[in-house]
C-alpha cells in the first residue's frame, strides 16, 4: 500500500501562482509513476500533469501546459505541481495520485482509472 497526503492548496487570484506537494509513504519502491487530477462538483476528475518516477518525464493535459510544472524528489518521495498564471477555470478539488504498474507513454490523457493509490484531495480555488 502507498499513503498520499496533499498540501498547499488555497484562494489566489487570476494570474497568480500556487505550490502543490505530495508527500508519499508507504511501499514507495512499488512506484512506477505519479499525476495529478483535479475535480469540480458535477463532473468527472480530469487528468492534470503526470511524472514517472524513473527518468523524470512528464506529460501535460492541454489546457495547463506552460503554465503548469511537474517535478519529483525522489530521495524524499514527494511529487510537486507547480501552477503559474492561474485562472478561474482551475479551481477545484486537486488529487494526487500514484501507479504501481508501468505507464506506458500514449500521447493523451491518462484516466483516473490507471492510477491505484489517491490523497484526499486539496482545494484550490482561484478568484477573478
Amino acid at each position: 500500500q502507498v499513503q498520499l497526503v496533499e498540501s498547499g492548496g488555497g484562494l489566489v487570484q487570476a494570474g497568480g501562482s500556487l505550490r502543490l506537494s505530495c508527500a508519499a509513504s508507504g511501499r514507495t519502491s512499488s512506484v512506477y509513476a505519479m499525476g495529478w487530477f483535479r475535480q469540480t462538483p458535477g463532473k468527472e476528475r480530469e487528468f492534470v500533469a503526470t511524472i514517472w518516477w524513473s527518468g523524470g518525464s512528464t506529460y501535460y493535459t492541454d489546457s495547463v501546459r506552460g503554465r503548469f510544472t511537474i517535478s519529483r524528489d525522489n530521495a524524499k518521495n514527494t511529487v510537486a505541481l507547480q501552477m503559474n498564471s492561474l485562472k478561474p477555470e482551475d479551481t477545484a478539488i486537486y488529487y494526487c495520485a500514484a501507479r504501481k504498474t508501468r505507464l506506458f507513454f500514449i500521447g493523451s490523457d491518462y484516466s483516473d482509472k490507471d492510477y491505484d493509490y489517491w490523497g484526499q484531495g486539496t482545494q484550490v480555488t482561484v478568484s477573478s
